[in-house]
Order: C-alpha cells, then structure tokens, then sequence
C-alpha cells in the first residue's frame, strides 16, 4: 500500500485499491464471526491508455491480495490475444489453459483484451473468452483475472457477452498524466538511478516532456515514453562522458547537463 500510495498521480485508482482492500478484511471478520456478506468479485476491468500504470497496479494487486489471504501466490502473468488465440480449431483452448493454469494462484492480466471479441467468421477470440469464463467459475477462489485495454473498446468488449458483464463488474479508469505528474515520473527515474541535475536543466526537461505529450497527442505513451526520454538521456550523457574522457570524475558520471537533454530530444522529437 505505501509503495502504491508513493506513485505518481492515480489519485482514483489509489481510493479504489483502498475500498476494494478494506472490503476484503472486513468480509474476513464477518466470516469469521459468522456473520453473511455478499460475495465479493476480484475480477475486474482496467480502461486506460498505455502507459498510465495499469499493468504496475495489477502487479501491486496481486501482491496485495496475497498478503490478505486471498491468492495463494499473488503472481502476475501477462498476455494479449497471441498468447491466447490459435489459428486452428481445438487450439485456443488449449493455449487458454495453459495460461490460466499459470495464473493460477495469482492474477491472470489480459492485455487488449478486447481484440478478443473480433467478429470475423474464421476468428478463434469468442473460444477464448468461453474458456476463461469457465475457468473463472470453476476456479473461482484461486484466480483473479484483470482485462485491460482503451476506455471505450473495453465497455463495448464488456457489454457484448452476458458472461463477461457478470463477472466483470469493477471498473478502473486510468486517467493520463498531467505534465507535473510526468516530470514527477521522471524525477524518480533520475533520483532512483542517481542522477542529478539543477534547476535550469530540470525546466528544459519538464518543457521538452510538454512538448512530447503535445507533438504525440493520441499516440503519447504517458509514463512509457517518459521511461523512453530518461533512457535517451542516459545514452546520451554516457555519449559526453565517454568522448570527453571524464569517466574518472565522479561529479561528471552523476550530472546530467543541458547538452544531454538537447541531444536526446534531438532524437525524440
């Protein structure tokens, strides 16, 4: 909970982790006094853009749900549709359990999970989502199974199957970055891995990620293409470093200078 509650931003994401967690231990307390509670879905459905912390929470969730008595291992396996649909008839159910057996025990995070629900007459997707409806059912205390994808695409991937609306009835919207949140992002990157810089570079930063999110506009990544700038940065600090032959300094090998971050978005932008 704390490492969740240091991230960046996910202010509605947080309180609804703090709901979900708090209705768990006082269902445990009920029960345990022998008092009725309605049941309790885990499962549930994350509608975001890419690089707004889903797959992070999941993770988060898994290990939460653990530690409350929940999952027995608290694991996180990852998929999308090529992971669980086959070209030939008999194998997608086949890679579907396969799957859901090695998230058994944890949370099973399907990714784009509705490109699952292509309606072409030879598409395998609908095999799929029959297999994972059933073992959810039949594994119902054993598994948790998240279905990420874009806001929109994901309430009509829902609302498509009876199966899926019954099982699938929270819903986490994951809102983008402001820019503070992203430079945010950024400076702990930069403060995890031990590299400094001063205030005069820190504005050329949080200018240059303004301009990124602006330039890309629908296609911007949020704190996957933050990690992407850090990442540049760094290549090209150690580019200076190396040509100037200051890798002794060891002031040089912690300072990230204007320069770098011109060189970097050189290539970005």
């Amino acid at each position: 909970i704390n490492e969740l509650n240091s991230m960046a931003g996910l202010e509605g994401i947080k309180a609804e982790v703090a709901t979900l967690v708090n209705l768990v231990k006082v269902r445990s307390l009920r029960e345990s006094r022998g008092l009725k509670m309605p049941d309790i879905s885990l499962h549930m459905v994350f509608s975001g853009r890419p690089g707004t912390g889903k797959t992070t929470i999941g993770r988060l969730l898994g290990r939460i749900y653990k530690a409350l008595g929940e999952l027995s291992k608290g694991h996180l396996v990852e998929v999308d549709r090529s992971s669980l649909v086959a070209g030939y008839v008999g194998q997608t159910a086949i890679k579907c359990k396969e799957a859901l057996e090695k998230a058994n025990g944890g949370i099973l995070f399907i990714d784009e999970a509705y490109t699952l629900s292509r309606s072409s007459e030879n598409d395998y997707g609908q095999e799929a989502i029959d297999t994972i409806l059933k073992y959810m059912e039949d594994h119902r205390d054993e598994l948790v199974v998240i279905a990420a994808g874009y806001e929109n695409e994901m309430a009509q991937f829902v609302s498509s199957n009876p199966g899926l609306q019954s099982r699938f009835n929270k819903f986490l919207t994951f809102e983008d970055y402001s820019i503070s949140q992203l430079y945010e992002i950024f400076l702990k990157l930069a403060e995890s891995h031990h590299y400094y810089y001063d205030e005069k570079v820190a504005q050329i930063i949080y200018d240059n990620l303004e301009r990124l999110k602006d330039l890309k506009a629908d296609r911007f990544s949020n704190a996957r293409d933050v990690r992407n700038s850090f990442e540049s940065i760094v290549q090209a600090q150690a580019n200076r470093i190396a040509t100037e032959g200051e890798g002794d300094d060891e002031t040089a090998i912690y300072a990230v200078l204007e320069l770098d971050i011109k060189a970097a978005f050189q290539r970005i932008l």
